[in-house]
């Protein structure tokens, strides 16, 4: 989990940065491009192109691609019919999609992780909600979309590694996940990004280098890493942790409003989800010790 956590603290950065100094004045599309070649160009030195199975090659594409090419395309499309309250709100059903989909795919059904994530999701909603009006089905489904496919390439590394191991170091062939990604980053860009508004002062390329490097390339590289070592539980409650951690690090940088009251409490609930994900599991191994 440690590194599940660093990551946590790296993201939490980064949701302040880009709201700081990318929204509304660096186009979106042309942002998760540049980020994603920076993450690419950092594994592809490293990147075995034979000797591996080739179902787990496919499989590292399309988490990609499902990750950083239809979540973002559909996340930055829901802005255009949701409040950011609301898009903030919808976020925390991520968890719910990871631990269905882990399960799903093992061909099992954990009850306590799903409770758990659930659980995780009342602390995102503590912290999270405001009132909601207006018409927002298109833009809850586009943002469902994006939390689901986000969930799935998690998901798909995490059971890509334990299906099919290999002898060689993940950084041989973590390339090809980013590969995958820009497989929908580019055409992305293309389709729809507007060349009127790219960065325009150093400090802008500074924060799309640092995200590209940091929160994505290592970012995910230590994500997909912590992703192997816990259970579908547990990984489905770190999703939630990004909430607390990102609203703490805006109020004590940027001192932007907050509601500390509903900080704690909604952080003790993400906590306490994962206290009660380790008790379902030590109940399941009494249960079932075999």
């Amino acid at each position: 989990m440690p590194y599940l956590i660093l990551v946590t603290v790296l993201w939490a950065f980064s949701f302040s940065l880009i709201g700081q100094y990318l929204a509304g004045q660096v186009d979106s599309d042309f942002a998760v491009l540049v980020r994603v070649a920076i993450a690419a160009a950092v594994f592809i030195p490293f990147t075995r192109w034979r000797g591996l199975p080739w179902r787990l090659l496919g499989g590292l594409w399309l988490a990609g691609a499902l990750q950083f090419g239809v979540t973002y395309l559909c996340l930055y499309r829901s802005f255009a019919v949701l409040t950011v309250p609301e898009v903030l709100l919808f976020t925390v059903l991520t968890p719910i999609y990871v631990t269905l989909l882990d399960d799903s795919l093992a061909k099992r059904f954990n009850p306590w992780a799903l409770f758990a994530a659930l659980f995780a999701v009342g602390g995102g909603v503590i912290i999270r909600f405001k009132h909601i009006e207006g018409d927002y089905l298109i833009g809850f489904l586009l943002l469902q979309l994006a939390n689901l496919t986000f969930a799935a390439g998690q998901v798909l590394c995490r059971q890509l590694l334990a299906r099919y191991p290999t002898e060689q170091p993940l950084h041989r062939f973590f390339g090809h996940f980013f590969l995958g990604a820009l497989l929908l980053a580019i055409p992305s860009y293309l389709l729809f990004g507007d060349a009127g508004k790219l960065p325009q002062s150093a400090v802008q390329w500074g924060v799309l280098g640092w995200m590209g490097l940091f929160a994505t390339a290592l970012g995910m590289f230590w994500w997909v890493k912590g992703s192997t070592l816990v259970d579908a539980g547990t990984l489905a409650i770190m999703n939630e942790l990004h909430v607390p951690a990102g609203l703490l690090v805006n109020l004590l940088i940027w001192n932007r409003d907050a509601d500390l009251k509903k900080l704690a409490l909604g952080g003790a609930v993400i906590v306490a989800s994962l206290w009660l994900n380790r008790f379902g599991r030590k109940m399941g191994r009494r249960l079932h010790p075999g």
